[in-house]
C-alpha cells in the first residue's frame, strides 16, 4: 500500500513541487523560493479537487435534509422508541449514497493530508531527491525554504499563524452570510471566535511552510465562497423583487375588478 501512495501520488506531486521551485529560480536566476512553489502546487491541488469540492457541497446540503428529516422522526415518535429506530434506519439506507460520498471524500483528505505531511518532512529538506524522474530538469541543492526573504519554511511562524487565523475568521463570516438558514448564536460563537482561536493554537507548533499551504488554501476557499455568496444574495433578492412585483400585480388586479 505504501509503494502505491508513492509512486502514484507522492511521487508526481512532489516532482511537481520540484518542478515549480526550478521554473522559479530559473526565472529569477538563482532565487527560486520553495515558498511560492508551495503556493503553486497548493492551486494545481485544489484546481484538481475542485469537482469533489462541488460534490462536498451538494452533500451538505444533502446531509442538513437527513438531519431536519431525523429530527422529525425523532419529534414524530417520541414515546415509540422501536418505531423512532426503524424509521432512522430507513433514511439512513434511503441516503445511503451520501454516506459512501463521505466515506471517499474522506480518504481523498487523508490521503492528501498524507501526501503534503511527506512533502513538508522530508520533500523540503531534499531527503527524497531519489523520487525525481528522469526527465528532471537538473536542481541545485540546498533548496532555499526562505519564503519571501523572510519566513524559514521549516521552522513556525508566529505572523504566519496569526494570519491563518485572521482567514479562517474571514472564511467562517462569508460562509454564515450565504447560509441558507438563520445564523444562531451558537454558530457565530463556535465559528467566529473558538475555531479561530483554537486553530491559532493547535497550528502554533507548525512549521511555515504548512502555514503557507493552509493560507493559500484559505485564500482559494474565500475567492470561490465570496462568489457564491454575492451570487446567493443576488438570486435571492432577484427572487424577493419578483414576488413582490408579482404580489404588487395582484393587488393592482384585485383593485380594477373593484
Amino acid at each position: 500500500m505504501t509503494e502505491y501512495f508513492i509512486t502514484f501520488i507522492y511521487q508526481p506531486f512532489f516532482n511537481l513541487l520540484v518542478f515549480f521551485y526550478w521554473l522559479l529560480d530559473f526565472v529569477t536566476r538563482g532565487n527560486g523560493d520553495m515558498g511560492i512553489a508551495v503556493i503553486l502546487l497548493t492551486i494545481v491541488i485544489r484546481v484538481i479537487l475542485y469537482p469533489l469540492s462541488l460534490a462536498e457541497q451538494k452533500s451538505h446540503k444533502e446531509r442538513q435534509e437527513i438531519t431536519e428529516q431525523i429530527k422529525q422522526i425523532e419529534e414524530q415518535y417520541r414515546t415509540d422508541h422501536i418505531a423512532q429506530v426503524q424509521a432512522k434506519k430507513s433514511v439512513m439506507k434511503t441516503n445511503r449514497r451520501v454516506l459512501i460520498a463521505e466515506i471517499i471524500n474522506l480518504i481523498i483528505q487523508v490521503t492528501v493530508a498524507l501526501m503534503l505531511w511527506k512533502i513538508f518532512a522530508t520533500g523540503l529538506k531534499g531527503e527524497d531527491f531519489h523520487l525525481l524522474y528522469s526527465f528532471m530538469p537538473k536542481i541545485d541543492e540546498p533548496f532555499n525554504l526562505v519564503f519571501l526573504g523572510k519566513y524559514d519554511l521549516t521552522k513556525p511562524s508566529l505572523t504566519l499563524n496569526l494570519i491563518q487565523s485572521v482567514l479562517i475568521f474571514v472564511l467562517e463570516t462569508i460562509l454564515l452570510l450565504g447560509s441558507d438558514s438563520p445564523v444562531t448564536k451558537q454558530q457565530f460563537v463556535r465559528l467566529q471566535i473558538i475555531l479561530p482561536i483554537a486553530s491559532f493554537i493547535i497550528f502554533l507548533g507548525l512549521p511555515a511552510g504548512k502555514k503557507v499551504f493552509i493560507i493559500s488554501t484559505l485564500v482559494i476557499s474565500i475567492i470561490l465562497s465570496s462568489i457564491r455568496t454575492i451570487q446567493y444574495r443576488f438570486e435571492s433578492y432577484k427572487a424577493k423583487k419578483e414576488e413582490e412585483e408579482l404580489k404588487a400585480a395582484e393587488e393592482q388586479v384585485i383593485v380594477e375588478v373593484k
